[in-house]
């Protein structure tokens, strides 16, 4: 299948950067679905990161099908899951408490939940699920992770969503305060897109 760009099914501007930043050495031009001017509404009724990514992706690979374009639509789910909640909030992590909720109004939240909790118990994850639909009728996904633990308050400047109250033991520092390429290197979407590239190389 031969395609020049890519089309990426969110209108976050901060994930488009970060986006950029991680695949361009694939040489291909990386638009979100607002800048493909692509307007298709999304029911995200999935059970899973994964099952959330490949609605997104589909739905969006249908409607440039429509229009006969050869493109790669590729969708990321993500979330924050902490333990200790059980797992909340999960695939719910963009409507938690709200969609128009600001995170400073939901990272505040969560703290407060754990009020009391101890380090050992205040485990949580970022996953990443990444769906490729190709024109042609393919889909993929890839999954990644990054492990860590809720801070005791927001941190940081240069991440956004839940990445100011979450702290990496292993690196002493919140999500938020790490320099954008080292957060690309080794965070759950980043360690999901390097993952897609791969696939994407393999099959196209």
């Amino acid at each position: 299948m031969k395609a020049d760009k890519i089309i990426f099914a969110t209108g976050n501007a901060d994930k488009m950067r970060e986006i950029r930043m991680i695949m361009a050495d694939l040489g291909m031009e990386i638009l979100s679905m607002k800048e493909a001017g692509i307007t298709a509404e999304i029911v995200e009724d999935g059970k899973t990161f994964e099952e959330n990514a490949m609605i997104k992706a589909k739905t969006i690979a249908e409607e440039l099908k429509k229009r006969g374009e050869q493109v790669i639509v590729l969708a990321d789910d993500s979330g924050l899951e902490i333990d200790y909640l059980n797992k909340e909030p999960g695939i719910y992590s963009a409507r938690y408490m709200g969609e128009d909720t600001s995170y400073t109004i939901k990272n505040a939240n969560l703290i407060q939940r754990l009020e009391g909790v101890p380090d050992e118990k205040r485990t949580a994850r970022f996953v990443c699920a990444i769906a490729a639909a190709l024109s042609d009728g393919r889909s993929f996904v890839a999954r990644a992770t990054i492990e860590g633990r809720i801070g005791y308050e927001e941190k940081g400047e240069n991440g956004f969503g839940y990445d100011p109250i979450f702290y990496l033991p292993e690196y002493d520092m919140y999500s938020a305060e790490l320099a954008p390429e080292e957060k690309n290197r080794i965070s759950h979407r980043g360690k999901a897109l390097q993952e897609m590239k791969r696939i994407l190389a393999e099959e196209l």
